[in-house]
């Protein structure tokens, strides 16, 4: 029973992998050219610091993800991959949000600041933002899941009831 249940925590943890590696990588392969009037621009994620943290902190998550899968079942450094999945978890959840935020200003713009969305303009780097995020997104979901069974399989709440 426990190698089910060895081998089900390896495959959901490659699935956090492959969620914040596709991420990092369509954000990276994010860029396109455009003409608006006579003005020619190029979109790019390395143009914005909130896409930057995102694609970084995503490849950084990948890491830790792949490094995780090798770890033994009887290591004592399973206590270590709480606290480090909760600080991955807040630091996906960190730079979706200021991702995401910068994404909803190139798409709709703001008419206060008088900042005009530019995903009319530049259509494939807004579907690649989009992508990216999506993935970045499920990424967040699967380490939050993984912490919660992490906290109820290493510290065993129920256990400590019966004390």
């Amino acid at each position: 029973m426990t190698k089910i249940k060895r081998l089900g925590l390896i495959l959901v943890r490659l699935a956090a992998f492959a969620a914040t590696l596709s991420a990092t990588i369509v954000m990276a392969t994010s860029h396109e050219k455009a003409s608006f009037l006579t003005i020619s621009f190029e979109a790019k994620y390395s143009q914005t610091p909130a896409f930057k943290y995102f694609m970084i902190a995503n490849a950084i998550v990948s890491v830790y993800g792949f490094l995780v899968i090798f770890l033994p079942a009887k290591s004592l450094l399973w206590r270590l991959v709480i606290a480090m999945d909760l600080v991955f978890a807040m630091l996906l959840s960190s730079s979706i949000s200021a991702a995401l935020a910068i994404a909803y200003v190139g798409k709709k713009g703001n008419t206060y600041a008088g900042w005009l969305p530019i995903c009319g303009q530049v259509q494939n780097y807004c579907d690649h933002v989009k992508g990216a995020l999506v993935a970045g997104f499920i990424g967040v979901i699967i380490y939050f899941l993984l912490l919660m069974h992490a906290m109820h399989t290493i510290l065993d709440p129920l256990l400590l009831k019966k004390t």
